[in-house]
């Protein structure tokens, strides 16, 4: 089917111009044989580019800029593109959800946050750039195969090292912010990070119920944190659900107490249940695209709720260079602002896109597994006036594949190059690295694979709440084995969370036992892989 397996989606710009900002998502390391970094690998020869080598993926004819070089550009029809994404929250809630005994809705579930809401062990560059691993295996029957791009940053540099944060959060304060796990949550998630950011750190707070309120201008932590701590303590739900006031007040706020040289972010913590003003999300939008563009003020949003307006969080957090995570108890959001939003302000990217270029000797057909409205025209990769996504400092993005070989077939399967502009002086940098056949060869389910299998489970999964039909899938109960022996073997306690939640969700998905996988035999019909 060449082209026509390239899922026919919207392409990035269609609905939202801007994706992605700094990356929170929730971490694990998992060591094995098919990642990249510490773990062991006996592809690694073939994954990786050569030192001195760069094999890059073309989407026009432009003359490369200093320093780049290029190989000869590839079919079109064998190319993908897209920014870099790193929310998470369609994971969280869809665990939330199903510990409340339902099923997600179809259109809430993302399968790139359900696998970038794990954090493999990529090998990661010692300069402020990325690290490109790609490796792969077998699965199913068919020469079908899962082919995993992945990304990573340098860790956060030292607390003294990195810049000052501008930090404006605005809190939904509305009536349905009153059920617990809401309100409560973040304002214990507020009061643990005021004692986290250094001293040279700022913090405004605005809350918002039917309409909106500075009640507290941008300040300096240092001999103020008795204030913020007060300021917190005083939110209280009020009425109805004003977001475009919240949004538009914080964005006042920030811009009046913008930094140069901080890290300058709006955090919306809400149900995104919007009920009054503007309820529609690209009605707001355009106020956050002209802050954006004037003066870099991202937007991260953090949903909570049993009930959860995730498709307008998701558009809010994407046209504002943000991204989106979800919190549902005292833990998560630990993890959140306490863990990782102090020492993850540091930018080491803006505008990230990827280009993965497969080799139509090798390849018969090739699908990207989510990603969906974040698709790039494969002629606007390097350009820079469209917009990608802003990663943070020690974070690591994952693409998966779907690629069924030709047989007998040998050589390179896809090399994937990454583009991003230095946050401070917007210089464009790339840096590529090569999967090919002889990496293939093993099968995803074998030994020494947990980090490349977690990869799978967690796409195989967002992929059947979905209604199924990647190839070589396992049954959910096949699943929630191989996920709880990977938690076994590794003692973690977010992939056994993992575990948990694809039990619950077998008992709640129609049976399909008996039914032959796909990727095994003919393909079900409208299978977009047939």
């Amino acid at each position: 089917m060449d082209r026509h397996d390239k899922p026919a989606i919207r392409r990035r710009g269609a609905r939202f111009p801007a994706v992605v900002a700094a990356l929170l998502a929730a971490g694990l390391a998992v060591g094995g044989c098919g990642a990249g970094g510490g773990g062991t690998n006996a592809d690694r020869a073939d994954v990786r580019t050569p030192k001195g080598r760069s094999a890059v993926p073309d989407g026009g004819n432009a003359a490369p800029r200093e320093g780049e070089q290029r190989s000869p550009t590839p079919a079109p029809d064998y190319l993908s593109t897209f920014a870099l994404d790193v929310d998470t929250a369609s994971y969280g809630y869809a665990r939330r959800t199903l510990a409340e005994g339902r099923l997600p809705d179809p259109a809430t579930v993302r399968p790139e946050e359900f696998v970038n809401s794990f954090r493999p062990d990529y090998e990661r560059p010692k300069d402020n750039g990325f690290s490109v691993t790609v490796d792969g295996a077998r699965a199913g029957r068919d020469g079908w195969s899962l082919v995993r791009v992945g990304l990573a940053t340098r860790g956060a540099d030292r607390k003294a090292e990195r810049p000052p944060a501008a930090l404006t959060f605005v809190v939904d304060v509305s009536g349905s912010m009153d059920e617990p796990g809401r309100l409560d949550l973040v304002k214990e998630s507020l009061g643990l990070l005021a004692d986290q950011l250094r001293d040279d750190d700022s913090i405004a707070l605005v809350a918002f119920s039917d309409e909106a309120e500075t009640r507290l201008p941008m300040t300096r932590v240092g001999d103020a944190r008795g204030r913020i701590h007060e300021a917190v303590d005083g939110l209280a739900t009020r009425s109805s659900t004003n977001v475009e006031a919240g949004v538009r007040t914080g964005y006042d706020v920030a811009v009046e107490g913008h930094r140069k040289g901080a890290t300058n972010r709006v955090v919306l913590l809400s149900d995104a249940l919007a009920n009054t003003g503007d309820t529609e999300a690209e009605s707001i939008l355009a106020r956050i695209d002209e802050e954006r563009r004037a003066y870099g003020i991202t937007l991260f949003g953090v949903g909570v709720g049993s009930e959860y307006g995730d498709d307008f969080m998701e558009t809010l957090a994407d046209k504002g260079d943000g991204q989106t995570t979800y919190v549902s108890n005292s833990a998560q959001a630990r993890k959140v602002f306490v863990d990782q939003l102090p020492t993850h302000v540091e930018l080491r990217a803006r505008d990230a896109k990827a280009q993965v270029a497969f080799d139509r000797r090798t390849v018969e057909k090739f699908r990207l597994i989510g990603y969906e409205n974040r698709e790039v025209a494969d002629e606007d990769f390097r350009n820079d006036r469209v917009d990608g996504g802003e990663i943070g400092a020690g974070h690591t993005v994952t693409a998966l594949y779907a690629v069924k070989t030709r047989p007998g077939a040998t050589g390179t399967v896809a090399t994937a190059t990454v583009r991003w502009l230095d946050p401070q002086t917007r210089a464009p940098h790339e840096r590529s690295g090569t999967v090919g056949t002889a990496a293939l060869t093993g099968d995803i389910w074998g030994d020494g694979h947990d980090s490349l299998q977690l990869t799978a489970i967690s796409a195989y999964f967002a992929d059947a709440l979905r209604g199924g039909g990647l190839p070589g899938a396992p049954s959910l109960r096949d699943l929630t084995n191989r996920a709880g022996a990977i938690a076994d073997r590794s003692g973690s306690a977010v992939v056994r969370e993992l575990a948990d939640a694809i039990r619950q969700a077998s008992g709640l998905l129609p049976s399909r036992e008996g039914e032959k996988p796909s990727g095994e035999g003919e393909l079900r019909s409208g299978d977009p892989y047939s």
